[in-house]
Formats: C-alpha cells, sequence, structure tokens
C-alpha cells in the first residue's frame, strides 16, 4: 500500500512539472495537484512511517 502512495505522489509532482511548463494557462490546477503532492510527502513524514 505505501508504494501505492509513493507512486501516486511521484505522479502528481511529475503531472505538475509537464503542466507547468507545458499549459502554463491552467497553473491553478497543476499547483493544486502540488500541493495535494507536498501534503501527502508532510503526512508521511508526520506519521512517523518509513520513507
Amino acid at each position: 500500500m505505501r508504494d501505492i502512495i509513493w507512486l501516486i505522489i511521484v505522479l502528481l509532482i511529475i503531472g505538475w512539472l509537464v503542466g507547468y511548463f507545458a499549459f502554463p494557462d491552467i497553473g491553478s490546477i497543476i499547483h493544486i495537484l502540488l500541493v495535494i503532492a507536498v501534503i501527502a510527502i508532510i503526512w508521511r513524514l508526520a506519521t512517523g512511517r518509513r520513507l
């Protein structure tokens, strides 16, 4: 299960990078994805689970 969460985090960050550089007009959606990815990383670190 933890591998799936990391996969989602990586996909969100990659999607943000691609969207930020390829489609700057839809920046708000891309930034929402980035915020979700960052929250997921912080949550994983705060709960003390292994990376």
